[in-house]
């Protein structure tokens, strides 16, 4: 059975996100250590509230550097995506720099924080959607988003006043800004399409 590490550092859906995993046939370890990522075929990083306090916690936990190390599937939701990146603009945060951008402010919304369901615009076809609809709609909770460097990185935009980018991959590390975990049957399709590529890669020693 496909093993998935979901971390703990004390700010994100766990219960909502390992339950999703489950449902796609995913064995889910709640890793609050990082000696419980070992033997994971993929790893989960969520995240709520911000990109600093995230951080402090990420580095108190001990997780930063293990994920750096980290090569094997990664999948990065809300903040958990705006952590993998460089820098964030919120509190000025040095973040984990496993993708290159920055996180920014969306710019020219209507009302901040954008919370609602939006459907996508696909830069890309990427595993992470296979058999999901274009016109499926993802539930969204946040006032920042991520600016890659390259925008190849881009899988998926939404709109909110403007564009800004809904899901972006680099190898196997890949992250979407909305929470599949709370967007119904087309969200619970994401985590299982990640869990089926999970199940595809190599176990980590």
């Amino acid at each position: 059975m496909t093993r998935i590490a979901v971390i703990d550092h004390g700010a994100g859906n766990l219960v909502s996100i390992a339950q999703g995993l489950e449902r796609s046939g995913a064995n889910v370890t709640v890793a609050t250590d990082p000696p419980d990522l070992a033997g994971a075929d993929g790893v989960v990083l969520p995240g709520v509230g911000s990109t600093g306090a995230a951080m402090k916690r990420l580095t108190a936990s001990g997780f930063v550097e293990p994920l750096r190390e980290y090569e094997g599937p990664l999948l990065g939701i809300c903040v958990g995506l705006q952590l993998l990146f460089d820098t964030s603009e919120e509190d000025e945060t040095a973040c984990l720099g496993l993708m290159g951008g920055a996180v920014r402010r969306v710019e020219d919304s209507p009302k901040l924080p954008h919370i609602g369901w939006n459907d996508l615009e696909h830069a890309r076809p990427d595993p992470l959607f296979a058999g999901i609809e274009p016109d499926a709609t993802f539930y969204f909770v946040h006032s920042y988003a991520v600016v890659p460097d390259d925008p190849a990185l881009i899988v998926a935009r939404a709109r909110y006043g403007t564009a800004f980018v809904a899901a972006a991959r680099d190898g196997a590390r890949v992250g979407v800004q909305f929470h599949p975990e709370r967007s119904g049957p087309d969200g619970l399709r994401v985590l299982a399409n990640f869990v089926a590529h999970c199940g595809r890669s190599y176990r980590v020693a």
